[in-house]
């Protein structure tokens, strides 16, 4: 048992080189992280500015530089709890809906009479046909434009529900296709809130689904819950609409079919829009920060294939009429156009910023929400208070760690020591481990490593207590020792098993802390059974070795 092949040395030791040198950035952490925020500047295309320069000389590039990122309530950022309105993808549906409908009755005509849409509220369109007695033929032949829900709660549903009422045709979304209209719209507003919060290049975002509507969203680094709204929750919606007329009177009647918006510029002009737009920011491809004709901040843009296609068709037919550019329920510009624009590519001007003109690229790079958001909660951690929490945790961490290595000296001298190198290499490794992974560490996540230095030395007792009890029995000292680690073993196995169990369940059923703490709780047991068992006792075997005594005090 005290008996170690020259390939099983080298590999324990090998494990222990090895994390030290991935642990070693952590303690240079603010070096490390402005070289890597450099790093990836670059790697972004921008400028090597001296500043950026001086940042990449902080830490050589030969060394590693993970770094074990530090979580909410350590660094301090922005907390939200969102709602997504999903019933605005109801009305903005059955806005898009309208024209197919619209084109499928006016075939039927001579049949059903004139067609007219009417007021309705958000998320129905409600269709009168001049022909009441016809209703039946009208309503079959919408119905013949549903679909097949595309879920799989919802087989054999189709989307629409189509009903006659009081001679007219009133159409909404079926419940199955509510149903999966809602989950498609979390999933992806979950998926473009992460782009936006990348696109910011802050660390470790946690944004996650929370019941059926609600998403978490929790940034370290960010200023405050104020700028987190500002970059998540504008919608960014782009849309191209036919400009019917402009009006100064807010109150003006925009009629059926149509939609009433204020322009962003002068909030005392109005444009009547068709509702239907020609082309949407869905079919965006690519937007950046650019500059005008005149040298002011603008965007340009460019729409896929689909888009392009759409985006020329109406230039071509309407040269010499206003069209509207809105954004987010505002027209930012209403230009006159001027010639046929091929090729799916403009340029949006108004009176921005430079800051703005970025912003604005970012957002509708990142693509639009599908609907608003309704926050719910929110709250700003100061950095302060995130130092607080860490200089707590350092005194929690160091009274813990000095408090065990007195008691093992104490305890079983020179054997204590063995178990005190073994407990650092722990440490020493769970840190390497968790900047390997990218993990992010938080408060609860500290108390986890706390927890780990209790139980790391728990092995070493038993392992001790039981060579104790071999000397006890006129064993020699070598046989004792290999006895006490052989017999210690499955005690040790079926108590950190039982522990990692744990450790699991807390990750796989919690969230946010919950999981931090289950993090550093799992990889503290592998560490610590590994240092205990194999760091240990290659210790104990090349002391043993090399003095060769015949007795041992333990």
């Amino acid at each position: 048992m005290l008996q170690f092949s020259m390939w099983k040395k080298t590999l324990i030791l090998g494990i222990c080189l090895l994390g030290f040198i991935f642990a070693i950035p952590n303690a240079f952490y603010s070096r490390v992280e402005k070289h890597n925020d450099a790093a990836a500047q670059l790697a972004k295309g921008l400028p090597l500015t001296p500043e950026r320069k001086a940042a990449l000389a902080l830490w050589p590039d030969w060394m590693p530089n993970d770094l074990v990122n530090l979580g909410l309530d350590l660094r301090g950022g922005a907390h939200l709890l969102a709602e997504v309105k999903v019933e605005d993808v109801y009305a903005a549906r059955m806005n898009a809906l309208w024209p197919e409908v619209r084109d499928a009755l006016r075939k039927a005509r001579a049949e059903i009479g004139t067609i007219r849409r009417q007021d309705s509220p958000p998320g129905e369109l409600v269709i009168k046909i001049s022909k009441p007695e016809k209703i039946a033929r009208a309503v079959e032949i919408v119905k013949g434009l549903s679909r097949p829900v595309v879920s799989l709660t919802g087989i054999g549903a189709r989307d629409l529900d189509v009903q006659a009422v009081d001679g007219k045709i009133i159409i909404s979304l079926s419940e199955a296709e509510k149903v999966a209209t809602d989950q498609r719209t979390v999933e992806q507003s979950l998926e473009i809130i992460r782009r936006r919060i990348d696109e910011v290049g802050t660390r470790e975002p946690t944004i996650q689904r929370q019941g059926d509507r609600r998403i978490l969203i929790e940034v370290p680094g960010i200023g405050s819950a104020e700028e987190l709204k500002q970059l998540i929750g504008t919608t960014a919606k782009l849309t191209f609409h036919p400009v019917i007329r402009s009006t100064r009177n807010k109150n003006t009647p925009p009629g059926a079919g149509n939609i009433l918006v204020q322009d962003l510029n002068d909030p005392e002009l109005y444009y009547i829009l068709d509702r239907s737009p020609v082309v949407t920011g869905e079919e965006l491809v690519d937007a950046q920060p650019t500059f005008d004709q005149n040298g002011r901040p603008a965007v340009s843009f460019r729409f896929d294939a689909t888009g392009g296609r759409k985006f020329g068709i109406y230039t071509a037919e309407n040269i010499g009429k206003p069209f509207a550019i809105v954004l987010d329920n505002k027209v930012i510009s209403a230009p006159v156009i001027q010639a046929h624009i091929a090729g799916g590519s403009g340029i949006i001007t108004g009176n921005f910023s430079v800051e703005e003109s970025t912003k604005l690229a970012v957002l509708l790079r990142a693509g639009a929400l599908p609907a608003g958001m309704k926050f719910l909660e929110e709250r700003t951690i100061g950095p302060e208070l995130g130092q607080d929490s860490i200089d707590a945790g350092k005194i929690a961490t160091m009274v813990a760690f000095v408090a065990v290595l007195i008691f093992m000296v104490l305890s079983y001298g020179l054997f204590g020591i063995f178990a005190n190198v073994a407990l650092l290499m722990n440490v020493v490794i769970l840190f390497a481990m968790l900047s390997i992974m990218g993990a992010t560490l938080t408060l609860p996540g500290i108390a986890g490593i706390v927890l780990t230095i209790g139980m790391a030395v728990d092995a070493n007792v038993l392992i001790y207590e039981r060579i104790r009890e071999e000397l006890e029995s006129a064993k020699g000292p070598a046989r004792a020792i290999e006895l006490g680690f052989e017999k210690a073993l499955s005690a040790i196995i079926d108590a950190n098993v039982t522990t990692l169990i744990a450790a699991v369940i807390l990750f796989a059923m919690g969230s946010g802390p919950v999981r931090g703490f289950a993090v550093t709780l799992g990889l503290g047991i592998i560490t610590s059974v590994f240092t205990a068992i194999w760091v240990t006792r290659l210790l104990i075997a090349i002391w043993f070795h090399w003095r060769r005594p015949r007795t041992v005090i333990v």
